[in-house]
């Protein structure tokens, strides 16, 4: 892992070894602080780990079972996490001390976005393929749930708060065989009404929209081949390109023009001025920063990269 000053200039780095059988899937910041979650897929599952940038410090979060990714706490002290998939699933809150408890939501969540209340959040959940999905508002930690929307022709996924938390933006897959497919970026209030699509959006490699830290923007991933088959089918088939959109207005922006590679992951900076992101050209992976005002786009670090992440310590 390796931390880069905003002159491009590693400033730190930490030796990270993969545990054997596991490769990396992706890292995900925290809210504040120094912590980040990284996601990995081994021989026996998904796995969780936490990594403090400041000691060093490698941990798995659950070691009796797989773990899944679903979000942070808003505080940046806790995990939402699915475990034990096969056998036994559940969606837990996992603190940096390792203490647990269960949330008493439906086990079959795949999504999970919490309100910075802390007690407060949405997730959505399939009974399967064909039926569709559902997204539900949890309050005081899932004690009481209330549905928000329903489509029984999509996967409601990567549903994501805006800043002032008065709007939900979220991906619709369409509910289908077809591993990666052409889905559509969403938005709605947070009560769940007004739901109205802002673009078509890449769907299917779990690229989530990123709303600007002033909330008038959202920056998504957009295929540039929808007519392709083999990229119905095969990830490494993908050409794609990062876009805005403004949240009120649906006028669209494309930021980035690359016209044989696989674009992927737009984060933004705290300060709303540089948009991180992978691209995988030729079988080798970077990471590149977009300025919005100057239109600039510059390479991080040389060689093969991966996995942007903004830590606010």
């Amino acid at each position: 892992m390796v931390e880069v000053s905003e002159r491009n200039q590693p400033v730190h780095e930490i030796p990270f070894s993969l545990p054997v059988g596991c490769g990396l899937d992706n890292i995900y910041p925290a809210p504040h602080g120094a912590m980040l979650a990284i996601e990995l897929s081994c021989s026996f599952g998904q796995a969780v780990a936490w990594l403090n940038t400041d000691t060093g410090e490698v941990k798995q979060a659950v070691t009796d079972s797989d773990s899944h990714f679903l979000s942070w706490t808003p505080d940046g002290e806790a995990l939402y996490l699915k475990v034990a998939t096969i056998d036994h699933p559940q969606i837990v809150r996992v603190h940096t001390d390792n203490s647990r408890e269960t949330i008493p939501i439906t086990e079959l969540t795949y999504d999970l976005s919490p309100l910075s209340d802390g007690r407060d959040f949405i997730f959505s959940f399939s009974h399967g393929m064909g039926l569709g999905s559902e997204m539900y508002f949890a309050q005081n930690n899932g004690s009481a749930v209330k549905q928000l929307i329903a489509d029984p022709g999509f996967y409601l996924s990567l549903a994501r708060w805006s800043p002032d938390e008065k709007s939900i933006a979220y991906i619709k897959i369409p509910d289908s065989q077809t591993p990666f497919t052409v889905g559509a970026l969403w938005v709605m209030s947070a009560d769940g009404s007004g739901a109205r699509k802002l673009a078509d959006a890449d769907a299917g490699h779990g690229f989530a929209p990123a709303w600007s830290p002033d909330g008038i923007q959202l920056a998504f991933v957009k295929r540039e081949n929808p007519n392709n088959a083999e990229a119905d089918q095969s990830a490494d088939a993908l050409v794609s390109n990062i876009y805005l959109v403004n949240a009120q207005t649906g006028s669209t922006l494309q930021l980035t023009k690359f016209t044989d590679a696989r674009v992927g992951s737009p984060v933004w900076s705290p300060d709303g001025n540089q948009i991180a992101f992978t691209v995988v050209m030729n079988d080798k992976m970077s990471v590149n920063l977009f300025d919005p005002t100057s239109g600039e786009t510059r390479q991080v670090l040389t060689g093969s990269v991966c996995c942007p992440a903004w830590l606010q310590k």
